[in-house]
């Protein structure tokens, strides 16, 4: 049975008039991934994925530089956050959410969940023949343009950081680099529950990053797509003398590369009713609402749907 969203969530980045909250339940846990044959075509969406909505930071940025194309993005909200999940386990969510995906009709998929890239990248494109681009690649290539002495801070989740993924790619691009990496894990939770500027969230970042300010970082990466919801705090911490990365341009970039090199983007006049549709594993409308105006984006359509 379909139910409007909460009349408070309107007017905050969504289009009232479209917007329905469904539940549909779909079960993939038992689909034969490697099958799997895709039929793509460039009216179909870009899907776009996360453990929960802060991956919707990079969905901003494709909008900004890809604004013919429509997007498809898959919250998994009732997992959340895959920082502490294992690697085996951070595999299956994004094999479970790679096909819902295909299933949708996705031409490309865009793996905007920092750990999901570092441990799941691969196994998808062995799966896949449809293009799929992470996010630590684009950030890696920012931070070495961005650093001044080569001394790069990464911040990200315990996933992300134990996976050494930024570190390879940056030392891949830069050998002489000097990285210092830091896990934050409490900084997914803060920004799920939209405390983007609260003393407590303050308080966490600054035990987070004084050590690797006290050890001379010019660059800082945000190693996971929560943390561009944090910047405004990590920004004043960190002063006007550290630059700050975010993969989520870099990696817009790179999927308008691909798409045209594939012959995928999508043409200017072609009609767009639904921009941008969201699927949520569990409902979450409140965080969606905050984020979505935070990062001016309006979302046509929400539905929860059922992995499991």
């Amino acid at each position: 049975m379909d139910r409007a969203l909460p009349s408070e969530g309107r007017g905050c980045g969504f289009n009232s008039r479209r917007v329905q909250y469904m539940i549909k339940k779909k079960d993939v846990t038992n689909q034969q991934h490697s099958q799997v044959q895709n039929n793509v075509d460039s009216e179909g969406p870009i899907g776009v994925f996360d453990s929960g909505v802060g991956g919707l930071t990079v969905v901003a940025a494709l909008q900004r530089y890809l604004p013919d194309e429509k997007i498809l993005y898959v919250g998994d909200t009732a997992r959340v956050p895959y920082g502490g999940k294992s690697p085996e386990t951070i595999r299956r969510y994004s094999k479970e959410i790679a096909h819902l995906l295909f299933e949708q009709r996705a031409k490309m998929i865009v793996v905007a969940c920092n750990s999901a890239s570092a441990l799941a990248l691969p196994t998808l494109k062995n799966l896949y023949a449809a293009p799929i681009q992470g996010v630590i690649e684009p950030g890696a290539v920012a931070a070495v343009h961005a650093t001044r002495y080569g001394t790069i801070g990464v911040i990200g989740t315990k996933a992300t950081i134990a996976s050494n993924a930024y570190q390879e790619a940056i030392y891949r691009l830069s050998p002489e680099a000097h990285i210092i990496s830091l896990a934050c894990p409490l900084l997914v939770p803060l920004a799920e529950e939209g405390l983007f500027e609260d003393e407590i969230t303050n308080r966490v970042l600054q035990r987070y990053l004084e050590p690797l300010l006290c050890q001379g970082i010019d660059t800082l990466v945000l190693g996971c797509t929560h943390y561009p919801l944090l910047k405004k705090l990590i920004a004043h911490i960190i002063g006007p003398h550290v630059t700050l990365v975010d993969s989520a341009k870099n990696c817009a970039l790179a999927v308008k590369s691909l798409l045209t090199a594939k012959g995928l983007a999508r043409t200017h006049n072609t009609s767009t009713p639904d921009k941008l549709e969201v699927l949520l594993t569990d409902p979450a409308e409140d965080f969606l609402h905050i984020a979505a105006k935070a990062l001016e984006i309006k979302i046509d359509h929400v539905t929860i749907t059922r992995l499991q």
